[in-house]
């Protein structure tokens, strides 16, 4: 038997030998490469946790002690050791494990998948409302050097300091990389450390000894953490720790068990706010992850790749880089997974990566856009939401002709509620002057682009899905700015947004064959409404609207209040993503579980035509002054 299959929960572990704790150690990461390379997920990142999540467990008492992760993505060795090993074949299946942690899935899990540099915030919170309560209990918040490069961890970082008597332990997991390399003034002063030869002789020594002491003594702290402040100061960060009032402890070889548990234990009985650096590499115990340049395995990624959305607009804005020596990107740690890391390549001085800081990164373009460069932002849609209030009135308000690209836009589906691009259309609604397009495919992304780049007095906004583009769908006519798709009567008038154009030409046909004349249109630039397709509105009877957004405040209300606006009465039916946190699933499945797919709306247009009235059976009967019932 595996020692794995006798681990049921975490108080398994504190009895085990250390040749069974190597033996497990050796066994998760056996498990997490088998798979997640068939699953599909994280695991770079899960394969340099493997000794830290032992150690938190044998240290700590979860789940009355609580563990918070920060993103979530290093979480899989921990759902090994809380009792879900036997469905870990299931992760990020439709039904099965989530990616990340899940409240609905086991008591051990504390914070959903939360967006990066959060977990110090919640983890201030916790041990707040604990010490209140008068209960007994740690807080164990683990967030990696790429968390630390975001404002949001330093504003939490800065209160934590404040509360002397937190039982509050922050474990950094120093591995110089987000998705990325870290960048930035932090990453640069843990990288000095981490390439310090008397570092390496330090961590060797501690490695050594620690390994034969069953505690931590006082003559070993004072060669784990140097006491004397001279040494500190040339071996470790701390200082930058320690003068916000911190403890630190470290730094500690991460995949060092045993020195891991030490220092944990150390920090737990401090009784207050403890910061412990433990130094891993990502992908660490798995030479083709060790060696990966580009993200170290962070996720595994297909051995043949269709050509996807991201790839057309990494080679348009390439292109538009030579021509336009003004346009420079900027990237919030994710150079490759956005599609930036060839304009990075050709253009190496015009691009920044300013780390996890969405926030920064937008005001930042707004002040490129005012020294006189057009800034291309490139960002996952649903990280767009952590830096609204900066959209909104540091680049909005000023004017600033700032391009905003959103990739992962809609239903994402493996990475499940949090990774949903299903927010930005809503929010983007509200912002003055604001111009939104959602290309349809894979040429008009380029020709969206294109035109996005030339506006330099407002914001603009280019939002498309996740995965393989979709074919090519030609226009057979334009209205205003708006592509017609399909025209065979003026029954039904359906408007698909970006990716949902190829479900409206769908549906069209659906309901051709059931004898209604129907005329199919792309808005390409969503907001503002043109008002070419507010007057050909009123020519239908029906107008449908279908986005892959949500219906709160989405493309599709927008377009019935313009209509409203403008004294138009046609009859709207808008379908969009309900507004709900959805399970991770395929993409597909989630399309067919809410509806959005060509025969479900077919099914739902009639049915609301049939709800209004006479029901109209053919173009004819139109043509000869039947009453539409609308």
């Amino acid at each position: 038997m595996r020692v794995l299959e006798t681990v049921d929960g975490p108080a398994d572990l504190k009895g085990m030998t250390d040749s069974q704790l190597r033996e497990l150690a050796s066994e998760i990461r056996d498990v997490l490469v088998e798979t997640v390379s068939r699953t599909g997920g994280h695991l770079g990142p899960n394969l340099g946790m493997v000794e830290i999540t032992l150690a938190m467990h044998r240290v700590f008492d979860s789940p009355s002690d609580r563990l918070v992760y920060d993103t979530g993505h290093q979480t899989y060795v921990h759902k090994l050791l809380t009792g879900r090993a036997g469905k870990f074949d299931t992760l990020r299946q439709q039904d099965g494990l989530s990616g990340y942690p899940s409240q609905s899935e086991s008591d051990h899990d504390v914070v959903e998948n939360s967006h990066a540099s959060t977990s110090l915030s919640y983890a201030d919170g916790l041990a707040k409302a604990y010490r209140l309560r008068g209960e007994d209990r740690h807080v164990v918040a683990l967030i990696g050097d790429g968390g630390l490069t975001g404002g949001m961890a330093w504003e939490a970082l800065n209160n934590i300091a404040a509360a002397k008597d937190l039982k509050l332990v922050i474990i950094v997991n120093d591995n110089g990389r987000s998705y990325s390399p870290t960048v930035g003034g932090l990453a640069t002063h843990l990288t000095s450390l981490r390439t310090n030869p008397r570092y390496e002789k330090i961590l060797d020594l501690v490695k050594t000894n620690l390994g034969r002491t069953p505690y931590v003594g006082p003559p070993m702290y004072e060669v784990l953490h140097g006491v004397k402040k001279g040494l500190k100061d040339m071996l470790a960060p701390q200082g930058m720790f320690e003068d916000l009032g911190l403890k630190y402890v470290g730094p500690v070889n991460g995949h060092d068990r045993q020195a891991m548990e030490d220092a944990l234990a150390k920090a737990k009985a401090f009784g207050g706010p403890v910061i412990v650096h433990a130094v891993t590499q990502k992908g660490f115990g798995y030479a083709a992850a060790e060696q990966d340049e580009e993200d170290n395995f962070h996720q595994v990624r297909p051995k043949t790749k269709p050509r996807g959305w991201t790839d057309v607009f990494a080679n348009e804005i390439v292109e538009i880089g030579h021509r336009r020596p003004d346009v420079v990107a900027i990237t919030a740690a994710m150079l490759h997974p956005t599609g930036l890391a060839p304009f990075a390549k050709e253009f190496p001085d015009r691009i920044f990566d300013v780390g996890i800081a969405e926030q920064h990164a937008v005001t930042s373009a707004a002040g490129l856009a005012m020294g006189g460069l057009h800034p291309v932002v490139g960002l996952y849609a649903t990280f767009l939401n952590r830096a609204f209030d900066q959209l909104l009135l540091d680049v909005a308000l000023h004017k600033c002709g700032v391009t905003f690209v959103l990739d992962r836009a809609g239903v994402t589906g493996d990475d499940g509620a949090s990774h949903n691009g299903m927010w930005d259309m809503s929010l983007l609604q509200i912002v003055p002057g604001l111009r939104l397009a959602a290309p349809r495919d894979g040429s008009r992304l380029r020709e969206l682009l294109n035109e996005a780049i030339e506006v330099d007095d407002a914001p603009t906004v280019l939002r498309y899905a996740k995965g393989e583009v979709f074919p090519d769908i030609d226009a057979i006519d334009r209205v205003g700015d708006c592509d017609v798709l399909v025209r065979t009567g003026t029954d039904v008038l359906i408007i698909g947004i970006g990716s949902m154009a190829a479900t409206a030409v769908d549906v069209s046909t659906r309901l051709q064959q059931q004898g209604f004349g129907v005329t199919v249109v792309d808005p390409r630039w969503v907001k503002p409404v043109d008002p070419k397709l507010i007057e050909l509105a009123g020519k239908f009877k029906f107008v449908v609207t279908i986005e892959d957004n949500g219906r709160a405040g989405g493309c599709g209300a927008a377009i019935s209040q313009a209509l409203r606006d403008a004294g138009v009465s046609t009859p709207v039916r808008d379908f969009g993503i309900p507004q709900e946190f959805l399970d991770h699933a395929k993409r597909d499945v989630i399309l067919q579980r809410i509806g959005l797919t060509g025969q479900g709306l077919a099914r739902d247009v009639i049915e609301m035509i049939a709800k209004q009235g006479d029901a109209i059976t053919s173009e004819s009967d139109t043509a000869s002054g039947r009453p539409s019932g609308a």
